[in-house]
Order: structure tokens, then sequence, then C-alpha cells
């Protein structure tokens, strides 16, 4: 399967429902037409035209009582949208100074612009990273999408330690707090106490000057990490 083979000329809302597509499906196994409509802020009618038109262009397959899944050349067409992304996004924070918070929207812009060169020329200049800044997998120009194993940092057990792997690049807010906090992807986190019922839990943030927090479940629920074994003494 290769991103960078010749395929047809997808328009720009093509394109947006293939991207979004691939990532409800990596979390879901399938989108659903209303999920669709919530990521994309579109009407539900508008997706299932759009859905009836990328299935009789073979682009996606419907699943019974699931959804849509891409085919192999709807899921082709969409991972050359996520490394384009994602690339922008790596580049735009190591090279042009900006902040993890604001790149998405700009990457959203520049991903239809851009030529495949360019954005094989920004790999090299990163020198072909593996992850974008918020610790999303980039896929390779060969078409593979490395598959993590991670755990949220709610569900990680009382006493373990865990390195943060991966955020969501939507909100703004979200990523400028946990910035605020010292959460990127890379530290270090050990868990201390939980409290029950979905309740906040005490987490201690690894490093030279190793801070305290406190967070919700609900934030927690979205820090994705991997979690390692703690050195003994």
């Amino acid at each position: 399967m290769l991103i960078a083979a010749r395929s047809p000329e997808l328009t720009r809302s093509t394109e947006d429902y293939l991207k979004t597509i691939f990532e409800l499906e990596s979390t879901s196994g399938a989108a659903q037409t209303s999920a669709i409509a919530d990521a994309l802020a579109v009407a539900p009618a508008s997706v299932s035209e759009m859905v009836k038109r990328l299935s009789e262009t073979g682009l996606l397959a419907h699943v019974p009582y699931k959804g849509v899944q891409l085919t192999e050349g709807g899921k082709r067409a969409a991972l050359r949208m996520v490394r384009r992304h994602r690339i922008l996004e790596t580049y735009l924070t190591s090279k042009l100074g900006y902040d993890w918070d604001s790149v998405h929207q700009e990457a959203e812009r520049l991903e239809h612009a851009v030529s495949d060169g360019l954005i094989e020329r920004m790999a090299m200049a990163l020198g072909n990273p593996r992850h974008d800044p918020h610790g999303a997998p980039i896929p390779t120009p060969a078409g593979y999408i490395e598959e993590e194993e991670l755990v949220a940092l709610s569900e990680v057990p009382e006493g373990e330690a865990a390195e943060l792997r991966r955020v969501s690049d939507k909100d703004p807010e979200l990523l400028r707090y946990l910035a605020s906090l010292g959460l990127k992807p890379g530290v270090t986190i050990e868990v201390g106490v939980r409290q029950p019922f979905r309740g906040p839990l005490a987490v201690r943030v690894v490093g030279p000057t190793p801070r305290e927090q406190v967070i919700g479940h609900e934030l927690a629920a979205v820090l994705f990490c991997e979690i390692v074994t703690k050195e003994a003494g």
C-alpha cells in the first residue's frame, strides 16, 4: 500500500471526510454517520449524501449495524492526508516556532494545498520523525502506520509509572492547560492515590523539578500512556 501512488484527484471535502473516517475507525472500528457529522460539524443528511457518493466510488464500504469503513483505496487516500497533517504540525513547531496548541488549524488549512514533494522535503529536514508534537504516529510514505498499545492515564494502577505518549491536537485550550502542568508527550508520570467513583487522581510529574498534581478523571481519560517499570531505589 503506497501513499505516494497516483490516485484520482479528490476534493478538499472528500479528503476531510476520509481523514475523519480514518480517525474514527482507529478508535471505534467503524464510523457512524452521527460521529462523522459531529467531527466535521455538518448536518447528518450531508454526511449520508457524501457517504453514499464515496461508497459508489469505492472509497468506503458499509459495515452492517456499525457504520462505514475505508476500503484499501480509501485508506490509502486517508493515510496520505494524515501524513501531510502530522508532518506539517511537526514542521511548524520544530522549524517555525509555533506553539503546539496553534498548529492543528494551520495544518488543516495547509494540508490540502501542499504537494507530496514538499511534504517529503519537510520530512527529510525533520529527520523523518515517527510522531507529531502531540504524540500521534506519522504514517510512512509506504503507507505503514505504527499500531500502539496505549492506556489512558485514568486506567494506570496506583503506584505505577507511565510515560505520556499521546494527547489530542484538536482543543487548543486543553493543550495550553496541559503545557502549564508540564504534561507533554515524553514525560513520566507516577500515579498516586486514586479517588473512587471516577474521582480525581494524584500524580507526580517526574523531571529535574518534580511536580505534584491532582487530575480529574475526565482529563486523565484522554491522556494516553505506556506503563513503564519504575527504577528500584
